[in-house]
């Protein structure tokens, strides 16, 4: 008897690796994509994630009791989140005309090996947050499990039932979804692509559920945009709106800055500022009015001010409504965590040995170190989070000024794609043994100078200054690097005239 087999069905690949491209640079995640299918709306569901969560929540709420007028807030916060999409724009554009990741874009600056600089410092960033962000999350569904099953609440107490500072149940909480985190990153990125769809959309919905049940009990006339006394008018409110804009962009500066490791996969230069424009400016306004629109009603309808969605919705009668609205701001934290900070690291560590890390690999390094940093401990312990991630954080602004000045006005948006993946001394970006010394000397400096005020806030006038450092990082970094990579020995060559 015969058997007959039929061909195994196999797909394209999704990346083209070049035959002459270096295995120490190259892997199938790193490699140009051969196809880009992701639409507007795709761009503007990745916003809605990176947005929709309860720490955006709170950041939002917090604008509206800095003491100033409604109309000043909305005003710093459209200036604000416009500038965000300028920058957005910007970093965009390389990566989406390549199809390569923001690590791999990094080496027309710092050179092929040197991007690994970059790559290490967005990747530790990522980490920290990454954990912070299941401990927040996490801490939502301790809310829901305690209020469906009452018994469980003495093992939310950490003193009583805990170990390395967190409670026996908020290590299940934690570990739950440290789980489903890493089995929505396993199944790849067309699977986050579609989770992060869905992400956005369900937290509007619930927002306009929340709103309108406060409305409801409140009345219209309840709504006030003004969470608190107006402290400021004239010329003294100026410092206060410019310090609110500054906030606005760091929130938004690290997704911002590996905002490459999406644009790559949009079908269209044009199909990238669509879904910017609709996620930052139009859906970040219309979310921030909802969020003190409702956090204003809290007021009259509980006795109290609460800008934390999670403590709203457990005030709610209805055992249905408190696990509907809990569930949708934890599912949507897991969505601005893996789009804002698994997906970063993923890439970034697997850059710094391409053939022993992929893309998966260097995912669940992140996971793994997220855990390890024990980061309820980190968030509850201000001295060190400020210690670390600002820190850290400092370094964000002058790598993207680097990036920027080289993409734009040093190398006029030419791109050797090929040369990124190769060690040919030859090549346009092996620069000196694979590093520029112009872009991390330009690194250095942007980050010292702008990590000297988050550092010494107790001296007079740095406090203010701490504000603005990634405005000041990236400017440096910027100018620094523009100086050194056109009119010095460093001076990039072979640049089309």
């Amino acid at each position: 008897m015969t058997e007959t087999l039929a061909a195994p069905s196999i797909a394209p690949p999704a990346h083209t690796v070049g035959a002459a491209y270096d295995p120490r640079l190259t892997n199938a995640d790193l490699a140009p994509l051969r196809t880009q299918t992701w639409g507007s709306y795709n761009l503007f569901a990745f916003w809605m994630s990176d947005v929709h969560s309860v720490g955006g929540y709170v950041t939002a709420g917090s604008l509206f009791a800095l003491g100033l007028a409604s109309w000043q807030v909305l005003a710093a916060l459209l200036i604000g989140i416009t500038i965000v999409y300028f920058f957005c724009n910007l970093v965009a554009k390389p990566s989406q005309v390549t199809g390569v990741p923001y690590p791999v874009m990094c080496r027309s600056a710092f050179g092929v090996l040197g991007a690994n600089i970059p790559a290490i410092i967005r990747g530790l960033i990522a980490v920290a947050w990454y954990g912070i962000q299941t401990f927040l999350a996490s801490a939502a569904l301790d809310v829901v499990l305690v209020k469906l099953f009452p018994g469980l609440a003495p093992y939310a107490v950490a003193d009583d039932y805990g170990f390395l500072g967190l409670s026996l149940l908020g290590w299940g909480s934690y570990l739950t979804l440290w789980v489903v985190q890493a089995c929505v990153f396993w199944r790849g990125m067309e699977a986050i692509r579609k989770f992060i769809d869905f992400c956005g959309p369900a937290v509007y919905v619930v927002m306009f559920l929340l709103c309108g049940y406060l409305i409801a009990k409140a009345g219209w006339g309840a709504i006030d945009l003004n969470l608190g006394d107006v402290k400021y008018t004239g010329w003294d409110a100026v410092p206060v709106m410019l310090g609110a804009i500054a906030l606005v962009v760091s929130y938004f500066s690290g997704p911002m800055l590996n905002f490459g490791d999406f644009s790559r996969y949009g079908k269209t230069f044009a199909a990238v500022r669509r879904g910017n424009l609709l996620g930052l400016p139009v859906n970040f306004l219309l979310f921030s009015l909802l969020v003190v629109i409702t956090a204003s009603l809290t007021v009259p309808v509980y006795g109290e001010l609460i800008t934390d969605p999670v403590a709203t919705v457990a005030r709610i009668d209805s055992t249905f409504a408190i696990v509907l609205g809990a569930l949708t701001f934890t599912v949507a934290t897991i969505g601005i965590n893996i789009v804002a900070n698994f997906i970063s690291p993923a890439f970034d560590f697997s850059h710094v040995d391409p053939q022993r890390i992929s893309w998966r690999a260097g995912g669940m390094i992140a996971a793994v170190g997220s855990v390890l940093i024990t980061p309820w401990n980190l968030y509850n312990n201000p001295e060190v989070i400020h210690y670390t991630l600002e820190v850290l954080g400092a370094f964000i602004g002058p790598l993207f000024g680097v990036l920027i000045a080289d993409y734009y006005l040093v190398r006029k948006q030419h791109v050797v794609v090929d040369d990124l993946f190769t060690m040919s001394k030859t090549g346009s970006y092996w620069y000196r043994k694979g590093y520029n010394p112009a872009a991390v000397l330009a690194t250095a400096v942007g980050a010292l100078v702008a990590v000297i005020p988050v550092l010494a806030k107790d001296i007079p006038g740095m406090y203010t200054a701490a504000q603005y450092s990634w405005f000041i990082g990236c400017g440096l970094g910027f100018a620094v690097y523009y100086v050194l990579a056109t009119r010095t020995s460093w001076a990039v060559r072979g640049v089309p005239a």
